[in-house]
């Protein structure tokens, strides 16, 4: 699972407490399944501002046997640290490199991943452009992937045209949340550019429903883009986890896949997105 979220608090912002999803032993139960159904690794994406707790997320490696690839950045406005306005884009990208190379927090556990990097819905910011230099000059001093947060899929493009600005390596960058426009021609636009994309908000019908989904990874693997693509559900609430009545993480593996294999997507398409690419985008040291 390429994004996703064990514990998250974007509640204040938001002021909607099933956004602070911190309900453990539910999570756990989750993470058990998945293991259980074969997934060895999750990238979580909470990174500085989005209530990371990385002791949290070490426990839950402790106790199911998960492996979990750590995030470093920030997210996106208004969501950023007010410092993010104060300090250069040097500065920031020196707090990504020191989490990446030094660890977190003094807890042991290193960054593995920059990001979930974000955009405003059709705009970019100036603090989200300047987090977005910051994390090309730490990728580009650490070598380490980047992944993104489109806003409902806008500014692809533009996030795509900072990287190659700043010559980071396109094969360790990650567009998320490409399947929010719902435009497959948009998704191999995107491709084409040389980055990955994510078909990550599987099971979020109120953004767009999974048969339209479903519709597009389909179409894309036929027309031979699956080497660029990953797949995961990025659950961001309470009312997401199985037990509070949501899909929950499993559904990728129960439904959305299946669904894909009916549909008759080929296991080849379907091994790319799930275990292929990521292992060429982190390499087989870190999965």
């Amino acid at each position: 699972y390429m994004h996703e979220h064990m514990k998250l608090d974007l509640s204040g912002i938001k002021k909607d407490e099933d956004c602070r999803l911190d309900c453990y032993e539910q999570t756990k139960s989750e993470v058990s399944e998945l293991k259980e159904k074969g997934v060895s690794n999750i990238v979580e994406v909470t990174n500085i501002g989005m209530g990371r707790d990385i002791s949290y997320v070490i426990k839950l490696m402790e106790e199911t046997g998960m492996n979990f690839i750590f995030s470093t950045g920030f997210y996106k406005d208004p969501f950023l640290p007010k410092y993010v306005m104060d300090k250069s884009e040097k500065e920031l990208s020196k707090i990504m490199e020191g989490e990446i190379l030094r660890g977190i927090d003094g807890l042991g556990a290193h960054a593995g991943i920059i990001g979930e990097v974000g955009t405003s819905l059709d705009t970019i910011t100036p603090s989200e452009l300047k987090v977005f230099k910051a994390a090309c000059i730490a990728h580009n001093n650490t070598g380490v992937p980047i992944t993104t947060h489109t806003t409902l899929g806008s500014m692809a493009i533009e996030q795509i045209e900072i990287f190659k600005e700043y010559g980071t390596n396109l094969d360790k960058i990650i567009i998320g949340h490409t399947d929010l426009k719902g435009d497959a021609q948009y998704i191999k636009k995107i491709i084409n550019l040389g980055v990955y994309v994510e078909i990550d908000t599987i099971g979020k019908e109120n953004y767009l429903s999974d048969e339209k989904r479903l519709e597009m990874v389909h179409y894309l693997c036929s027309e031979g883009y699956s080497e660029r693509m990953v797949l995961s559900m990025d659950i961001t609430r309470k009312s997401h986890m199985k037990a509070f009545g949501g899909k929950g993480y499993s559904y990728l593996l129960d439904f959305f896949v299946p669904q894909l294999r009916k549909a008759g997507t080929r296991e080849e398409d379907i091994q790319n997105m799930l275990k292929n690419n990521p292992l060429k985008i982190f390499g087989s040291d870190v999965l």
